[in-house]
């Protein structure tokens, strides 16, 4: 339990650090706990970094599975697309984090580089992470 908890928190710290680098590069990835960090905000960060789990863990292997062929010809590359995919429709339920381009090919550069972003920050931060097994 202590375990999954630290895995959210540290998925909701790469949603967050996706946002402040997706302002730097004005791409419109917006967390409302980096423009206005109360609690409330907060929360609604960790319902909405839930949400994008539970999405991805649905929806996102639904779609990995039928996009099997074509990730096999791009070597896996798709599956970076449907990552996108996934975090667009969860920015869309607007729980802690939004793109603020509404549809077109500008809202969907902006969920790659932010799910590039969270996927990276996320790797970074889950090395400190400590691991499965239990010291005897």
């Amino acid at each position: 339990m202590r375990k999954l908890l630290l895995r959210w928190i540290v998925l909701a710290v790469s949603v967050a650090a996706a946002s402040a680098v997706s302002h730097a590069l004005k791409l419109g990835f917006d967390v409302s706990f980096v423009s206005n960090p109360t609690v409330q905000n907060f929360v609604l960060l960790l319902v909405g970094v839930a949400a994008l789990s539970f999405l991805n863990a649905t929806v996102g292997r639904i779609l990995k599975l039928l996009t099997l062929p074509l990730s096999c010809i791009t070597l896996g590359l798709f599956s970076l697309v449907v990552n996108a995919i996934v975090l667009e429709v969860a920015a869309y339920l607007n729980l802690g984090f939004s793109i603020n381009n509404k549809g077109g090919l500008s809202a969907f550069i902006a969920a790659f580089v932010a799910s590039l972003l969270i996927s990276f920050i996320n790797g970074v931060l889950g090395v400190f992470l400590p691991d499965d097994e239990k010291e005897n």
